[in-house]
């Protein structure tokens, strides 16, 4: 199988005939769907959690909507309907991590995906998360016929090194692997991705990218008030991490910048956005940080537009959403050089990157910028710049004629 953007072509290989795939521009043009598809989206994560999953899901669900399809959500989130109006929701009950509270995996449930897709048959099945709700949505549809894609969200194999149970490592990976290559297609975000796991064995993957939403997250967010309220004055830097408090973000790295920044500028804040497992431990050890927990919305993009400079540590990323909308927010920010900040920073120009794994240089990094706040205000324009052509109607449309040109594949077949 071969999908080769540069020539908007997708090709599947099939044992029986197939016609000539369509060219990827006309598809896009063409906006709506021609006939109301159905997608069967199976997600272990969806709204209201706050994570980079559940956002991304969201938003291409929204998209493909509003290009007619009709979808069909199976979920672990809420046991009771959630409030889709839009959608056509099924829940599935779930389990909890015991070392990981926030994670909920739906139960094997084979027989009843079977019996509501025997019911009413989707075109195409969108399986978003590889626990077992996950695969049990693989086992019903292949056993049915019908078409999978899998989505490529998170390297759970390198989470196994910070809960204590690194062995299982090269299993999960394994096990990962078998999962996505059952499936026509993967999507992953980013083509360093989709060339290391390719290296690994992996088959059958295409980059579908992430966007941000530049009117939500922008730098007209910003808030005096709340910046009083975190006890800045107008030129008093603040120091924002926004994700999981949790050990695979690396979070001790994001301290220990911050501290380096505060010998430089005592009046210096730092500022947590978000929720984990560690938030405890940290108010303990930091009193003096100022832990924000999640937030949602345009509460969110003014705690980013509010703040002066980004830290973002995390070597676990596929992608790493939050760095696109701190600089969708015109906040200049520290990355290590993948994922997220690979794809989308220019060193020096719209952000600082530096090579994955080097500390010292995400340190240093930091406190430089700490002292330069011409050089964080340049960083910020063209950050904001650098964003405004990275929107998720993009992304959804080209998922769009993707499943397009596969159906179009299965009706001719």
């Amino acid at each position: 199988m071969e999908f080769a953007p540069a020539q908007g072509r997708l090709t599947l290989n099939r044992p029986t005939p197939r016609p000539q795939p369509c060219p990827a521009g006309k598809v896009l043009l063409q906006g709506q769907f021609r006939n109301k598809p159905v997608i069967a989206v199976v997600t272990e994560t969806w709204r209201p959690d706050i994570n980079g999953v559940a956002m991304t899901c969201g938003k291409i669900v929204d998209g493909l909507a509003s290009l007619g399809a009709e979808i069909h959500l199976f979920q672990t989130v809420a046991e009771d309907k959630l409030d889709e109006p839009d959608l056509t929701v099924h829940s599935i009950r779930g389990i909890k991590l015991p070392f990981y509270r926030d994670v909920k995996l739906g139960r094997p449930c084979s027989a009843r995906l079977t019996r509501a897709w025997q019911k009413q048959r989707p075109d195409i099945v969108l399986i978003v998360t590889e626990g077992l709700l996950g695969h049990s949505a693989m086992k019903a549809a292949t056993a049915l016929g019908i078409p999978v894609f899998s989505e490529y969200h998170t390297n759970f194999q390198q989470y196994t090194r910070f809960y204590g149970v690194s062995l299982i490592e090269k299993l999960v990976n394994a096990h990962l692997r078998r999962f996505h290559n059952r499936a026509e297609l993967s999507f992953v975000p980013t083509d360093e991705i989709r060339q290391s796991l390719s290296q690994q064995g992996y088959t059958n993957l295409v980059t579908v990218a992430r966007g941000v939403d530049t009117e939500l997250f922008s730098p007209q967010r910003r808030s005096q008030a709340l910046r009083r309220q975190w006890g800045l004055a107008d030129d008093d830097p603040a120091v924002l991490y926004v994700g999981r408090l949790a050990a695979e973000k690396n979070i001790d790295l994001a301290i220990r910048a911050f501290r380096r920044v505060q010998l430089l500028q005592p009046r210096a804040r730092f500022i947590l956005v978000g929720d984990g497992p560690v938030r405890q431990r940290l108010q303990r050890e930091h009193p003096d940080f100022i832990y924000c927990g999640m937030q949602r919305g345009e509460d969110l993009a003014c705690h980013y537009a509010s703040a002066d400079l980004f830290v973002f540590p995390s070597l676990s990323e596929t992608f790493g959403n939050v760095l696109i909308e701190a600089l969708a927010s015109g906040l200049p920010a520290v990355a290590f050089d993948y994922a997220a900040a690979k794809r989308h920073v220019r060193d020096h120009y719209n952000a600082r990157s530096v090579p994955p794994g080097n500390e010292e240089a995400f340190l240093r990094a930091a406190s430089d910028l700490a002292t330069e706040p011409q050089t964080r205000r340049s960083l910020g324009a063209h950050a904001r710049i650098s964003m405004l052509d990275n929107s998720w109607e993009a992304v959804y449309r080209r998922l769009a004629a993707i499943i397009r040109a596969r159906i179009a594949q299965e009706d001719d077949a």
